[in-house]
């Protein structure tokens, strides 16, 4: 059984006991958090829209990070202009424990 659910402006696949790196939200860790399910998949039947409505994803936070830093470089040539910076995107690291209807 697997569903999809939607956090952070992305979808994402995820299974029963599957950890999953989300956009950071903002909870303690150890916390419970629910997730409406966007299309659900048993063995025999796939239910999307409406028929997905009463499904939850249950997840346990694991912990917050940051990503692995990203180099910007910005270069105009002839025009002696150079920028060079990094970004690190914070995440949230969640447990999928559960789908329930």
């Amino acid at each position: 059984m697997y569903a999809v659910i939607k956090t952070g402006g992305k979808q994402y696949v995820v299974e029963p006991g599957q950890v999953l790196k989300v956009e950071k939200l903002n909870l303690p860790e150890g916390s419970e958090v629910e997730f409406e399910a966007l299309l659900v998949r048993d063995d025999s039947s796939v239910k999307v829209g409406d028929e997905a409505k009463g499904y939850k994803v249950k997840a346990t936070v694991v912990r917050h990070g940051k990503g692995k830093k990203i180099i910007v470089f910005k270069y105009k040539k002839k025009k002696h202009y150079q920028r060079k910076y990094g970004h690190r995107q914070h995440f949230t690291e969640l447990q999928i424990n559960e789908i329930v209807s």
